[in-house]
């Protein structure tokens, strides 16, 4: 659509003035995706909260898992389709756009309407995840307009942490809701909702799209931090065209980076989403116990995260794969401590899901960073998009949940662990074939 449509480059400002207002609107570009992303997550997942209340109105297990289940399926081909058109959008518009569409369906998620049918929740819950797939990919096109190839690692690394902030507050959002307003479904849908559409407005208000669009220079000129695809066509606005056969398609690395991703989505909702059904049936842990691993799972990942970023800038300069590959082996060594630990030991298993959450976040943000950094600026939403789908649709939808489910039921634990080793090695193994071109991307050869 028209207004979507990104703004034009205005002339240079002064060069007297450049550095200043460089730095300064650097600081509010982030804040702006970093508050905007968060606020994603407040209209994301309330559905799972409501999922008690729902059992008591009537609805099965079955049920309810069939209406989540489009939340998924939805995001992970709105990530990679709207991630094309986020790439020929004003980013600073289309991101509050998607959080503005997603809150709206969650209000509407709250009314009797809403919890109606089967049939209207999945439409409704579908809804969500398309409009969720909105937000990633401008926060990427940002992210390559604004931050150079060598300090991209860091900046995104503390910059996924929005997800988690936003993802916990979720919970005592539900609870004080339910405190103030009188009813659980004003405070597990309504109170985000509402919050969510004040942060889509104070969004819009710190975004910009491109440094050119502000009279400032490309962020490549500014820090004097060419990568090797760079090229004047990197600062135009593609053709779908262009942006799927020429870019994204046709480039065999991006590809590899795809099929990575995909096992370590598997690891990562494998081992977070099975989590309290192997503690409470095969260790006899109580909830309590499970809720704090459960907890503490997610909450390693900020610092996990923010590590893997600074390792990927600073020690190994720019090197996305060997930093995921060094991640990926300490994440083994600890899911096989998980596995051969027996019973009685709460203590260690609580730690070794502290390290797998601490260790397996650095990746799944990597693998953004590493998307970003192969394809052009103006096709970075498309290209995450794709490695967003593969996550999310294989990894996360049909192997960490349909397929370990069934494996756990017919053969048992032992082999969900086996699984859980074998895609950490297919996750080595497909970064690895990334590791040659990444050398050429990172020295401008």
């Amino acid at each position: 659509m028209s207004f979507l449509t990104p703004p034009p480059h205005k002339p240079e400002l002064p060069k007297e003035q450049i550095d200043s207002t460089y730095k300064a609107l650097r600081w509010q570009v982030f804040i702006g995706i970093f508050v905007g992303y968060a606020g994603y997550y407040l209209v994301r997942k309330n559905f799972t909260m409501a999922m008690p209340q729902l059992e008591e109105m009537g609805y099965e297990h079955a049920a309810l898992g069939i209406a989540i289940s489009a939340n998924a399926i939805a995001y992970a081909f709105s990530k990679f389709l709207m991630g094309s058109v986020s790439d020929r959008s004003d980013a600073r518009k289309f991101l509050p756009l998607g959080l503005l569409l997603s809150a709206g369906a969650t209000l509407l998620m709250g009314t009797a309407l809403g919890v109606s049918s089967l049939a209207m929740m999945f439409i409704l819950q579908f809804c969500i995840g398309w409009f969720q797939g909105m937000g990633w990919p401008p926060c990427g096109r940002v992210m390559t307009h604004w931050f150079s190839i060598k300090e991209r690692g860091t900046k995104m690394s503390i910059w996924n942490c929005a997800h988690n902030v936003g993802g916990a507050l979720v919970g005592p959002m539900a609870a004080y809701g339910l405190i103030w307003f009188g009813g659980w479904q004003e405070g597990t849908f309504w109170f985000p909702g509402i919050v969510a559409i004040i942060i889509a407005l104070i969004a819009y208000a710190l975004i910009r799209d491109t440094p050119q669009s502000c009279g400032l220079p490309s962020i490549e000129k500014y820090r004097n931090d060419y990568p090797k695809n760079y090229s004047a066509k990197s600062e135009e606005v593609l053709t779908t065209k262009e942006i799927f056969f020429k870019y994204v398609l046709n480039n065999k690395t991006l590809w590899f980076i795809a099929f990575a991703n995909a096992f370590i989505y598997m690891v990562r909702y494998g081992c977070l989403d099975w989590a309290p059904t192997y503690l409470q049936n095969v260790k006899g842990y109580n909830l309590k116990d499970i809720g704090w691993a459960y907890f503490a799972y997610e909450f390693a990942a900020i610092p996990g995260t923010i590590l893997c970023g600074w390792l990927s800038d600073k020690v190994f300069k720019g090197r996305r794969a060997i930093t995921t590959m060094i991640y990926m082996v300490l994440v083994a060594a600890f899911i096989l401590i998980y596995w051969f630990n027996p019973a009685g030991h709460p203590m260690l298993d609580t730690i070794c899901l502290i390290a797998i959450g601490f260790l397996i976040y650095g990746p799944v943000m990597l693998i953004g960073v590493h998307a970003l950094d192969l394809a052009p600026k103006n096709a970075a939403g498309t290209a995450a998009g794709l490695t967003g789908f593969f996550g999310y649709f294989f990894g996360t939808a049909l192997l960490a949940n349909i397929c370990v489910g069934f494996v756990v039921d017919h053969f048992g634990w032992n082999w969900y662990f086996i699984l859980m080793l074998a895609a950490c090695t297919l996750a080595f193994l497909f970064i690895s074939f990334t590791y040659k071109e990444e050398q050429y991307l990172v020295k401008g050869k």
